[in-house]
């Protein structure tokens, strides 16, 4: 799309899917940059209404000429986890109290559905790292 535009500046934002607005944080981010925040708001909610209540990350690269695009990532692997658990939040003292349990054929769905985001050169790979946020998190993981 944008093969011969220079690049002035990569922002990355987590906002919740739908509810992106012109307010802090996306206008503070944005505003110094001199791209349309309004439309960046209303092109992000459309993209993401169909994913509403979850953190949808989002990439924008904002070019020399004022455009810009944006690349949505997956939601983070902890909030996946904390839906997938049935959990508010992650244990304050993983080690000592429990918060939640998840199966290991939930933890292969996060793991697919984070694998394009994650650093794993394999399911297996991904799993392992889903395996540690868990865990970190306080979340025990029954088979």
């Amino acid at each position: 799309m944008a093969q011969n535009k220079k690049v002035k500046q990569v922002i990355r934002l987590q906002l919740e899917a739908g509810k992106a607005t012109p307010a802090p944080p996306v206008g503070t981010s944005l505003g110094p940059t001199g791209i349309n925040i309004g439309m960046v708001c209303k092109e992000y909610n459309d993209l993401t209404k169909a994913k509403a209540g979850m953190v949808i990350p989002v990439e924008i690269t904002v070019y020399e000429d004022r455009s810009y695009s944006l690349v949505l990532k997956t939601p983070p692997a902890a909030a996946l986890i904390r839906k997938a658990a049935n959990i508010e939040k992650g244990s304050g003292k993983p080690n000592a109290s429990k918060v939640g349990s998840i199966t290991r054929e939930q933890i292969k769905e996060i793991a697919e559905i984070k694998l394009p985001d994650l650093n794993a050169a394999s399911l297996e790979a991904a799993m392992s790292m889903v395996e540690g946020s868990a865990k970190s998190m306080g979340v025990e993981i029954s088979n």
